[in-house]
């Protein structure tokens, strides 16, 4: 399958123009949409072990203190010790930290809907951590209020994010790119992110 790129200002024109042509849409944001207000009221849950979770009253963190005067690269996956989002997705974004550090990018967030304690306990074997910042959407929220889950109960995961990624500067999205199919790393991956900054 092919993958599809989103950047879109005119989410209704492009949503007609797919159902024409018979190609999937994806998400209800698009190019300068405020991803805090898209989501409002959402906060998602740093990675972090059990005992962090405990220690902390379980606190979770407000999207406008992710988003608010930053560059931020976000990129969601279907699942922490998945295949490909081990292998092929956030490797590229570990190795091309200091590209996206010499661009201005504030963080690298990588998120997906599962537990911030599964998030944590993935993102140290991927030795990830000092790189990038995990994030779970323990109950999907944050993919729901985007329009960017999709349903991988066939693979015995259930719902799930879309794999996509995007640019957001001070909350508003300034590129975003989903892949058609779960399995492919083809316009959401670390090279594609970086040519937009």
């Amino acid at each position: 399958m092919a993958s599809a790129m989103v950047n879109r200002g005119g989410c209704r024109i492009m949503k007609s123009v797919s159902a024409a042509l018979g190609t999937r849409f994806y998400a209800k944001i698009a190019t300068g949409t405020d991803i805090v207000s898209a989501a409002p009221s959402v906060s998602l849950q740093k990675a972090r072990t059990w005992d962090e979770g405990l220690a902390s009253k379980f606190s979770t963190t407000p999207l406008r203190d992710i988003f608010k005067d930053k560059k931020v690269v976000i990129f969601g996956l279907p699942g922490a010790y998945t295949g490909v989002c081990s292998n092929k997705h956030v490797p590229p974004y570990k190795e091309n930290i200091d590209k996206f550090k010499a661009k201005g990018i504030d963080s690298v967030i990588c998120v997906a809907i599962n537990d911030p304690y599964t998030m944590n306990a993935w993102a140290e074997k991927l030795q990830a951590k000092d790189a990038i910042e995990f994030y779970g959407d323990f109950d999907g929220s944050f993919h729901k209020s985007l329009d960017l889950v999709t349903d991988l109960s066939g693979a015995l995961l259930g719902t799930r994010s879309e794999r996509w990624s995007a640019y957001v500067v001070d909350g508003k999205v300034k590129a975003l790119n989903v892949e058609e199919a779960p399995s492919d790393v083809k316009v959401s991956g670390a090279d594609t992110i970086l040519g937009q900054i």
